[in-house]
C-alpha cells in the first residue's frame, strides 16, 4: 500500500490515487471498482469531468461488495468556476454528492482561480469548459468569498478538507492572511518539463500538502489536441527517464511517479489496464539516487499543457482574461 500522508487537520489520505479525468463515462464505474480491487484509495475527480454519476456506481459498488468501507475511501470533487459565488458553492456540492450517491466529500477543490458567471445546473451541467452563452463571462466574486463558503461547508460536516487547485503562490499567502480554514491541499500540473520547484517547497513550508497532476506531462494532453504537447518529446520515452527507469528495472512511469512522491507529493495517475493500475500504485517501491533526482528535475522547460489562456479560439478571448499562473 502506498505512503499515508497527514493533513494539517489531521485527516490521513494516501500518497498515491487513481484520477479520474477523461475516464468514459460507459467504462468509469467499472475502472473505479477494478481501482479499488487493486488497491486504491483516492479518487481524485471534478464537476466538469462529466463522469461522477458512474465513478459514483463503481464506489458504492466497491462497498456494497465488501470490498471497502466508505471510511476507508478518500473521495475528491473540484467547484468548477461558474460556482464561485456563495449560495452556488453550496448548491453545487449537493449536487456532486447526489451524483456519487454520497453523504460527504473527504476533499473538495476550488478547481481555478476564477470566476465565471454561473450557469444555472438545469441548463448546463456537468459544464465541461462552458464558458458562458456569449463566451467568456466573469462573474465578479472574490477567492476569499468563494473559499469563506467551503468553509462553511466543512463546518456542516458536508466536507472534510478543503483545498486550491492551480493557484500561483501569491494568491495562496493571500488567502493564508485571511481564512478561518487554512487549505490542507494544493493541486497543481506537476510533470519534469513544469517542476515549480519554489512553489512546492514554499507550499509545503505553509503544512500543506501537495498533488500533482499530469504526472505523465504531454501525454495527457495530446489526445485533446494541445499543439505544445504534441511537439513535446514524450516524458515515457524519454532517454533520462528511461535510463534511470533500467537502473531499477522499473517502468518509465513508475520513475515519473517517483520522483514526485520522493518529493512529497501526491500523484494521481489512471490506467484502464490492470497491471499498470498496479505498477502505479507500487511506484514507491524503490528509490531514486539525488543524483538521479537533479538529473529529472534539469529536463524543467517551465512548460505548461494546462493553461486557461488557451482554452478559448475566440480572437479577444486572450484580451479578455489576465494570466494568473
Amino acid at each position: 500500500m502506498p505512503k499515508i500522508l497527514t493533513l494539517n487537520n489531521g485527516v490521513k489520505i494516501p500518497q498515491i490515487g487513481f484520477g479520474t479525468w477523461k475516464v468514459p463515462n460507459d467504462i468509469a464505474a467499472q475502472q473505479v471498482y477494478d481501482a479499488i480491487k487493486a488497491g486504491y484509495r483516492l479518487f481524485d475527480g471534478a464537476t466538469d469531468y462529466g463522469n461522477e454519476k458512474d465513478v459514483g456506481k463503481g464506489i458504492r459498488k466497491a462497498i456494497s461488495d465488501g470490498l471497502v468501507k466508505r471510511e476507508d475511501l478518500i473521495v475528491v470533487s473540484k467547484i468548477w468556476n461558474s460556482f464561485h459565488s456563495p449560495k452556488n458553492v453550496k448548491l453545487v456540492t449537493k449536487k456532486i454528492l447526489s451524483d456519487l450517491g454520497l453523504d460527504y466529500l473527504d476533499v473538495l477543490y476550488m478547481h481555478f482561480p476564477i470566476a465565471q458567471k454561473f450557469v444555472p445546473i438545469e441548463k448546463k451541467y456537468p459544464p465541461g469548459f462552458y464558458c458562458g452563452d456569449n463566451g467568456w463571462e466573469y462573474e465578479e466574486v472574490p477567492l476569499a468569498v468563494t473559499w469563506a463558503a467551503m468553509e462553511e461547508l466543512v463546518d456542516e460536516g458536508l466536507v472534510k478538507s478543503i483545498g486550491v487547485s492551480n493557484w500561483s503562490g501569491a494568491l495562496i499567502q493571500d488567502l493564508l492572511r485571511g481564512c478561518r480554514i487554512r487549505p490542507q491541499l494544493l493541486q497543481i500540473e506537476h510533470h519534469p518539463y513544469l517542476v515549480q520547484k519554489r512553489l512546492i517547497h514554499w507550499v509545503q513550508a505553509q503544512g500543506i500538502v501537495v498533488t500533482g497532476y499530469s504526472s505523465f506531462g504531454p501525454k495527457s494532453f495530446v489526445e485533446l489536441d494541445n499543439p505544445v504537447a504534441i511537439k513535446a518529446t514524450p516524458l515515457l520515452t524519454h532517454p533520462t527517464i528511461k535510463k534511470i527507469a533500467d537502473a531499477h528495472k522499473a517502468t518509465a512511469a513508475q520513475v515519473l511517479l517517483r520522483w514526485a512522491t520522493q518529493n512529497g507529493i501526491c500523484v494521481i495517475p489512471k490506467s484502464s489496464k490492470k497491471e499498470r493500475l498496479l505498477s502505479n500504485l507500487n511506484s514507491d517501491s524503490f528509490d531514486l539516487t539525488e543524483a538521479e533526482i537533479a538529473e529529472i528535475d534539469a529536463l524543467d522547460l517551465g512548460l505548461r499543457f494546462n493553461d486557461p489562456w488557451d482554452w478559448s479560439e475566440d480572437p479577444t478571448y486572450k484580451t479578455r482574461i489576465p494570466t494568473f499562473i
